[in-house]
């Protein structure tokens, strides 16, 4: 690989995961402000009780971190260092 293609790739990646944790906190911020108001919702709507909403949010937020770390960034380090040792 072309080391202008390498550096196009690890920078994507990592724009990418910055974009991706900005995201996770930003829908973090948003469901602790209107937890309640969703509650209620999904209760009515779905037939859920809380335990399984915070089961269902608890397993969102894992796997994000799981793609973030291990998908992206993960990634984007390797390619940092295929970059340093050129």
């Amino acid at each position: 690989m072309e080391n202008d293609k390498i550096i196009f790739w690890r920078n994507l990646l990592l724009r990418t995961f910055i974009i991706g944790v900005l995201f996770a906190i930003l829908v973090f911020v948003l469901l602790t402000v209107f937890r309640p108001r969703l509650e209620v919702l999904a209760t009515f709507i779905f037939g859920t009780d809380e335990k399984e909403i915070r089961e269902v949010l608890l397993t969102f937020f894992m796997n994000v971190r799981l793609i973030l770390i291990f998908l992206i960034l993960s990634p984007a380090l390797a390619l940092h260092t295929m970059i340093k040792k050129k």
